[in-house]
């Protein structure tokens, strides 16, 4: 039986307020507002901005949505407001609906609270059937593929490569070369060039799919390669509407410098720098990373798995209304995922990371929200049968890039799981000192390596606007916090753990384990569990195991 349990409304009220109209109730019509809001949309999820009259730090919106001809209506978490003094910034209030059906109409329906001030807009998210205008059948080559025809929003051309090797023996600097926009490029296998696998130089709309990179990258110094070189590449700032997935991409030509070795003879920084498999550089947003297989081994580790530039900004990587889910990260020096900048409607879910440093690098987040949930976390750090026995990182970096100025953004932590296989996992959120700032947490299981001391950072005096509770701790946390979080370590079901072979994952608490049915609902995030109360952690018990990467499909619960 599925039961539903509501927030407290005094509890955390700035967070989580719902509407006073329960659902399908008839409302009254929307008053006019000159303020009209937006919405970026995706397959899965709607950014939705608006910065309405009377707007203030005291009154939340309070959100309702529902496909367009169904009657009862949803709840979706209240935006909060927090201006940014940036033309980055689209709007006073900023928020997220997830978990929605792709190629799906919806209405949504504002209230700014404390006021008769509502608003409605309808949207719909994208379809997963790209409309296709031409095929373009590619053959094998030994020099660069330059794609330059392109498609419209009615009709995208597809450049065909399956059964195709671009393999340009380390002569070329690109694998495939993007000037187009509304182009779908599938099924290559590319290897042995000097730069990136593939590089878009000019366009949106473009779509990556089904292909292989491998041995992409060349030797700057000491056996390293060069910082950021990719299998998919791109320093344009009106890059958007990219999306890659189903692909894998994997072992670059050369390796990266760990943080306990000199890349550069004359530098004394030991910061890694290497190949990645994905860069973005400022660009606009509204991508999407889905699906995708991304490893090495222990002789040509990345830098970050997926990351770009630059983290002390309005913009950063992946950029505004992206969304990353569904993949295997493995295998770095620093970041699993680099998600910093602006972080600006950002959504991370149902990843799978290890032998990585930090989990994911979120330093800084300067417009947000950045949502990140269920995700689940490996083995962190020292690959195996390295000569490197270092620290290892956090599950979320927390803390800033350059000054703690950035730190200005809301971020929302959900129901993610610290998994420590052999006792070798992630520490917790900030690691024991970072600074954290306007971050909410629910529903996680913050398990560190055994002899940690801390799973939230209990740095209290550059710290502030938290609120962390419902959550399963083995360790320290912030004083006056998790009034109802769950001290422990969980107990998981037998057979529980992560198959690189198969990129399955099952991560479902044992009955006897801290964390069953202690969570609290969350809507629109955490509204559909089993027993009396959400789970605490990715997987909720009775639920299917986690497929990640090239065989993982995303299926909205409910």
């Amino acid at each position: 039986m599925i039961g539903f349990r509501t927030l407290s409304a005094t509890l955390i009220a700035w967070a989580f307020v719902v509407a006073g109209q329960t659902a399908g109730a008839q409302q009254p019509p929307a008053p006019a507002s000159k303020a009209q809001p937006t919405c970026v949309a995706t397959f899965h999820c709607m950014s939705i901005y608006w910065s309405p009259e009377n707007g203030q730090a005291d009154r939340n919106v309070s959100v309702k949505f529902r496909a367009v001809g169904e009657k009862p209506w949803r709840d979706g978490l209240a935006l909060r407001y927090n201006p940014i003094k940036t033309p980055e910034c689209k709007g006073d209030y900023r928020g997220s609906i997830v978990n929605l059906k792709p190629g799906t109409s919806y209405e949504i329906e504002l209230t700014l609270d404390g006021s008769d001030v509502r608003t409605s807009l309808k949207a719909t998210t994208w379809s997963e059937q790209f409309p296709i205008a031409s095929t373009v059948k590619c053959q094998s080559a030994a020099a660069t593929l330059n794609v330059k025809k392109s498609g419209t929003p009615q009709g995208y051309v597809v450049y065909d490569g399956s059964g195709c090797v671009i393999d340009c023996e380390n002569k070329s600097d690109l694998g495939i070369s993007v000037n187009a926009s509304y182009v779908i490029l599938r099924g290559f296998t590319i290897k042995n060039v000097k730069q990136h696998g593939i590089r878009i130089n000019t366009g949106h709309h473009v779509v990556i799919e089904d292909c292989d990179v491998s041995k992409w990258g060349s030797e700057e110094e000491n056996g390293f390669g060069f910082e950021q070189q990719a299998c998919v590449f791109s320093n344009q700032k009106d890059l958007h509407a990219v999306v890659i997935q189903r692909c894998k991409f994997h072992h670059p030509s050369w390796n990266t410098n760990s943080w306990a070795q000199d890349h550069f003879k004359d530098r004394k920084s030991r910061h890694p720098d290497g190949p990645q498999t994905i860069v973005f550089w400022d660009c606009e947003g509204n991508n999407v990373i889905r699906y995708n297989e991304c490893w090495s081994d222990k002789d040509h580790y990345y830098n970050d798995v997926i990351g770009g530039a630059h983290n002390g900004s309005y913009r950063g990587f992946p950029g505004a209304d992206s969304d990353i889910y569904g993949n295997y990260f493995a295998d770095c020096w620093d970041d699993g995922i680099e998600s910093e900048g602006g972080n600006q409607n950002v959504r991370i879910w149902n990843n799978y990371i290890e032998n990585t440093m930090m989990i994911i690098g979120n330093a800084a987040t300067s417009i947000g929200p950045l949502y990140i949930w269920r995700n689940v976390s490996g083995r962190s750090y020292t690959p195996p049968g390295s000569s490197y026995d270092l620290t290892h990182g956090y599950f979320m970096k927390m803390g800033y890039a350059d000054n703690e100025s950035w730190m200005t953004g809301h971020m929302y932590v959900f129901n993610n799981t610290i998994y420590q296989p052999d006792g070798e996992g992630a520490s917790g959120l900030g690691g024991e000192s970072k600074p954290i700032k306007h971050c909410v947490s629910r529903n996680n299981i913050l398990s560190v390596r055994r002899g940690d001391t801390h799973s939230i950072s209990t740095d209290t005096k550059r710290s502030a606007d938290n609120d962390f509770d419902y959550d399963l701790l083995s360790a320290k946390y912030p004083a006056g916090q998790e009034k109802h979080g769950a001290k422990g370590s969980p107990h998981y079901m037998p057979g529980a753990g992560f198959s690189f072979e198969t990129k399955i994952g099952k991560f479902e608490l044992a009955p006897d384990s801290p964390g069953i049915d202690q969570g609290i609902r969350i809507p629109n995030f955490c509204d559909v569990f089993h027993g009396a109360a959400p789970d605490t952690g990715a997987q909720e018990g009775g639920t299917p195991p986690f497929v990640y990467g090239v065989k993982a499909d995303f299926i909205p619960p409910g």
